[in-house]
């Protein structure tokens, strides 16, 4: 029995020994990059990219090559998910894999020191910083002041002329970011602050060719003087020693645990990056609000009836809004969620893998963009039925993990979420309760610019309620 059992261990030795040999001799499989097309040399895809709607480029890769495939635009090559797992995995679980990545042109723009460059330590202190000043229980103080800068808005917009809504919305929108980084600014560091946005504004998205007398050289030179008045409010509020409880003064009072305090680029930084977050992006969506609700008359009645409620146990609207009641208006507040998913205005986002990750099977190489394309994921109708349908009443239950992204996901989120939301519910009831509007021309078509916005930024008549009744029924 011994030499039994002997011989078995040896036979079993043998094969096993043969057997580890061949897997050896096996070549290990590789993990493949994503399917897709790269497109012609240098220029990859980017001409096609451009030459239509980038969201019918993005579905029909989609519906070609799967919700992972690889492409080379804008000069880089560049996966792109279409999938929430996908997207959770770069931009929260495995978010210390991809840094977030932006043309060096639009970086010197902002300014180097801004947040959202940046990851690690200084990502996370800023954040909080940000988030800080911005959370709801600082934000709340600011509704009568908000309110204010609405109804002043809306009254400029009651005229016989045709406004173009979006560049309307862009103004109101950067008056608010003001009031939120310096609460109440003098008003000549106001105009000058606006007129020298203004032109940064128009030199962010143009051709980087710093040639006397281009848009994007005016910018540069805007952004500089931006710099320089920003230092000058900055000196005011020290020499008055000002402790204010808005954006500036939470910058201006950081010290980290070296006691260490920021520089004064970083908090310039860090300021025209909020005012750049704040206000295409708030402008784009109450854009596609005011046109959503002119679309639907009957939905615009419902929300009318929500609001008027609430103006009429205002003293109609002698009293400022409450915080508490601009928590409880649920059908406007569903309103926003589908024009954001609707018009999905942060369409995707830039990563870029610091080492080679292998995700489902596909290999990401080092230094590869990666773009989690949230409206394709927003209208992927698994997720969201009929998706092209507006229909806010698909807010009535929470949508699944990872479905919905307005203000993208993980620590790169929009800080400002509750900031954008709580003027958008503002506006929106003065809107509905004071006055009425009518869209002029073709109300059809998007223009990217590179948001997506309703075409010729909706031009539209707005007149105030207190009108003629004959000339506000023959407007109705």
């Amino acid at each position: 029995m011994p030499n039994t059992f002997a011989l078995i261990f040896l036979i079993l030795a043998i094969l096993s020994y043969f057997s580890s040999k061949k897997q050896k001799r096996k070549p290990k499989q590789k993990a493949m990059l994503p399917p897709g097309s790269m497109g012609w040399p240098y220029i990859g895809e980017t001409l096609q990219l451009y030459s239509q709607n980038p969201n019918e480029f993005f579905a029909k890769k989609q519906k070609r090559y799967g919700e992972i495939f690889k492409t080379h635009i804008l000069g880089c090559p560049c996966v792109m998910l279409a999938n929430p797992e996908a997207a959770r995995f770069v931009l929260v679980t495995q978010a210390h894999l991809f840094k977030p990545t932006y043309p060096k042109s639009k970086e010197k723009m902002i300014g180097p020191s801004a947040l959202f460059f940046h990851q690690g330590d200084y990502h996370t202190r800023l954040r909080k910083l940000v988030q800080s000043s911005l959370s709801p229980e600082a934000i709340r103080k600011l509704i009568p002041d908000i309110e204010d800068i609405a109804i002043s808005a809306m009254e400029s917009w009651a005229s016989d002329q045709v406004i173009n809504t979006f560049n309307e919305m862009k103004k109101f929108a950067f008056e608010v970011g003001i009031l939120s980084v310096f609460g109440h600014l003098d008003g000549k560091y106001r105009e000058e602050l606006k007129e020298k946005y203004c032109i940064v504004d128009k030199g962010y998205n143009s051709f980087p060719t710093n040639f006397p007398g281009t848009a994007y050289s005016k910018a540069i030179m805007a952004r500089k003087r931006l710099t320089q008045v920003l230092s000058e409010i900055i000196c005011e509020r020290k020499e008055k020693r000002l402790l204010e409880k808005d954006l500036l003064g939470h910058l201006l009072n950081f010290k980290d645990e070296r006691g260490q305090a920021l520089a004064e680029d970083q908090i310039a930084d860090n300021i025209i990056g909020v005012l750049f977050a704040a206000q295409d992006t708030t402008a784009s969506v109450l854009t596609w609000v005011v046109k959503y609700l002119h679309d639907d008359k009957k939905l615009l009645e419902a929300v009318k009836a929500e609001q008027t409620a609430i103006h009429e146990s205002n003293d109609r609207g002698n009293r400022p809004l409450t915080w508490a009641q601009t928590r409880n208006m649920p059908l406007t507040h569903r309103v926003i969620l589908e024009s954001l998913r609707m018009a999905s205005i942060i369409s995707f986002t830039f990563r870029e893998a610091v080492i080679d990750v292998e995700y489902e099977g596909y290999i990401i190489p080092k230094g590869w963009k990666v773009m989690p394309l949230f409206r394709n994921i927003h209208h992927n109708p698994e997720f969201f039925p009929d998706p092209k349908h507006f229909d806010p009443s698909r807010f009535e239950v929470a949508p699944k993990p990872s479905t919905f992204m307005p203000f993208g996901n993980g620590v790169h989120a929009c800080p400002g979420n509750e900031l954008a939301k709580l003027e958008i519910l503002i506006l929106v009831h003065h809107l509905v309760t004071k006055f009425r509007w009518e869209v002029v021309g073709s109300q059809s078509g998007v223009e990217y610019g590179p948001f997506p916005v309703p075409q010729q930024g909706l031009p539209a008549k707005f007149w105030k309620l207190s009108a003629p009744k004959n000339c506000e029924s023959s407007r109705s």
